[in-house]
């Protein structure tokens, strides 16, 4: 045999072991389903669609994300509680579907807790205070002035009752002894539109729907609700330093059913382990303005355990009924 075709040869073998390798070791089960309990294009569906980018190389297997709006996220809960053992299925979802709504719905067709298994927590965002242009005020504590001076204006937005921006404003009323009266819209584009528009003085959203009018003088955030200041805004005060004793912050986390095998549930959660890794995944979660986390199973499951226990005493104290 000529001695230039050996190298050839074994570049060959080598490709073929590494397909051979990956078909090995592809995830049992075909194709794997990421659902999303909301229309594609929102916060949610972007993250799902960037990991799930990042994980079909590493499983060998296709990634489909399946949008399945409707009932805030739990017609999707349902329909992955219910999947079979032998199905692919992962279901990323936010506090209002795993710990929100099992508080206020007295059946959801799901437990979050028995009926799921985390996988893998793998972003947090934070909630803001914003107000409309023509409300006179650049500070929270003159915007709480305000607000005891008008208790007739002291009206906020939520994207939507129940929601966590609800159940913080709520707090923040109750923290700063302001009257508020909510104002639940039907997603963030309306809420956004009335606040620039002067409809509604007051919002609280996520951080990174109300960062881009902020930045282009449409509206003023003047309180975000991290620990510290954001990386995304560092101008921009948290809670605490405007003298409210307030930090709260929301997540995307993976969630297998519970039928799903325990082995095929911790394989899934190290290949998102790794992913979330990768620098690429968390610049592509800096450009959405959203804080990328790498977790463990372990990690993810003490998280939700004390999570449930910061906001169950406020949803319940609420008295919140849908």
């Amino acid at each position: 045999m000529s001695s230039h075709l050996i190298p050839r040869i074994a570049a060959t073998l080598t490709l073929a072991a590494v397909a051979l390798g990956a078909h090995a070791q592809a995830l049992e089960g075909g194709p794997l389903h990421i659902v999303v309990g909301y229309a594609a294009g929102g916060a949610t569906d972007r993250v799902a669609r960037i990991v799930g980018d990042k994980l079909q190389p590493k499983l060998g297997v296709p990634v489909i994300v399946d949008n399945k709006p409707g009932a805030g996220g739990r017609l999707a809960a349902q329909q992955v509680k219910a999947t079979p053992a032998g199905q692919n299925v992962l279901m990323l979802a936010n506090p209002a579907v795993m710990v929100v709504a099992p508080l206020v719905f007295k059946d959801n067709g799901y437990d979050a807790e028995r009926d799921f298994v985390p996988v893998s927590h793998v972003n947090d965002y934070e909630f803001a205070l914003a107000v409309s242009t023509a409300v006179p005020v650049r500070e929270l504590s003159h915007l709480l002035a305000w607000m005891r001076a008008n208790p007739e204006k002291a009206n906020f937005g939520v994207p939507a009752t129940g929601s966590l921006p609800h159940f913080f404003g709520l707090m923040m009323g109750e923290k700063a002894k302001v009257p508020a009266q909510v104002i639940g819209y039907r997603g963030s584009g309306p809420l956004l539109t009335d606040l620039m528009g002067g409809q509604v003085p007051i919002a609280f959203d996520t951080f990174d729907v109300d960062l881009p009018q902020h930045q282009a003088g449409k509206i003023r955030v003047l309180a975000v609700s991290g620990a510290k200041r954001s990386s995304f805004a560092p101008d921009i005060p948290t809670f605490k330093e405007s003298g409210l004793d307030l930090v709260a912050t929301g997540w995307n986390t993976f969630f297998a059913p519970a039928t799903m095998p325990r082995d095929k549930a911790v394989r899934l959660s190290k290949a998102i382990h790794e992913v979330m890794q990768d620098p690429d995944t968390q610049r592509r979660f800096k450009d959405a303005l959203m804080t990328p986390v790498v977790s463990t199973q372990d990690q993810t499951a003490a998280m939700l355990k004390a999570y449930r226990a910061q906001w169950a005493p406020v949803v319940q104290k609420s008295g919140y009924q849908p």
